[in-house]
């Protein structure tokens, strides 16, 4: 990527320079409890406006069929979350059995379960905390302002959106963007194995702390997770934990130390 391209992208993060800088020692400050809540006009206004992305040269994964709600009498919820559940599934039916899902409360109050979207063959994968209402509502993780931010952030790293798969610890949103139950995530999370099992990512990219919480099984706030490299699954992926672009956008001040992490991910990746 030219140099003046990148000082494009970097400017729509609100970053005036990319020179390489060292660590900050602080922690960082502790997210908001609901990091895909909505944003105020002044974040909102140093949110990236969407770029057009060069086509990826390989195959991106279809939108996430539309399912209806089940009735309440038909919830159940199975016991066996372990990774082995999906064992076997590729992509079309582990698909259908995600749009199919009843084994947590969440399908009763969905409007179509959010599977992820991106490139099959992606070395990066970007892991959110749970679809929010845009997303519920398309079918497809991380769009609007947030999805917008996290363009531009890929792109300030020299990705387009469809170079990487993007998917959520939840397939369903909780009722009012509500904090994940353990139970529903517990259930839910086999789902996201198996899409990492299919997958085999370099690099697995945490956006916001409830994210890195659940795959990390730890209750450290996101300030002590950051900047390390952690390992996730039977395959132990390298982790890299970040800020969720919502908090970004009610929090500029922040972008710089995100650009930081994202740098640090790319120099993981490169040594995988």
């Amino acid at each position: 990527m030219n140099s003046e391209l990148r000082r494009e992208y970097l400017a729509g993060l609100g970053l005036t320079s990319w020179t390489l800088r060292s660590a900050e020692a602080a922690a960082a400050p502790q997210e908001l409890a609901s990091e895909r809540g909505p944003a105020s006009a002044a974040a909102l206004a140093s949110s990236a406006p969407r770029t057009a992305a060069p086509a990826a040269s390989r195959t991106a994964a279809p939108a996430a069929a539309t399912v209806a709600p089940p009735a309440a009498a038909e919830l159940r919820a199975p016991a066996d979350t372990s990774p082995a559940r999906e064992a076997g599934a590729d992509w079309t039916e582990l698909r259908a059995r995600v749009a199919a899902c009843v084994r947590c409360g969440l399908c009763a109050t969905r409007t179509q379960t959010v599977f992820g979207v991106g490139n099959l063959n992606a070395e990066w994968l970007i892991v959110g905390e749970a679809p929010g209402a845009d997303e519920d509502r398309q079918g497809e993780p991380f769009v609007g302002r947030a999805g917008q931010l996290l363009n531009a952030m890929l792109h300030a790293v020299g990705l387009a959106r469809e170079q990487v798969y993007i998917a959520n610890v939840l397939k369903c949103r909780p009722p009012g963007n509500r904090d994940p139950g353990a139970n529903e995530a517990a259930e839910c999370l086999p789902y996201l194995e198996r899409q990492i099992a299919l997958l085999k990512p370099k690099i697995m990219l945490a956006v916001g702390r409830i994210a890195a919480q659940n795959l990390l099984r730890t209750e450290k706030t996101l300030g002590s997770l950051r900047r390390q490299v952690h390992r996730f699954g039977v395959q132990q992926v390298p982790l890299v934990a970040t800020y969720h672009p919502a908090y970004l956008l009610r929090t500029p001040a922040d972008k710089r130390k995100a650009w930081e992490d994202l740098k640090f991910a790319r120099e993981v990746c490169s040594r995988v």
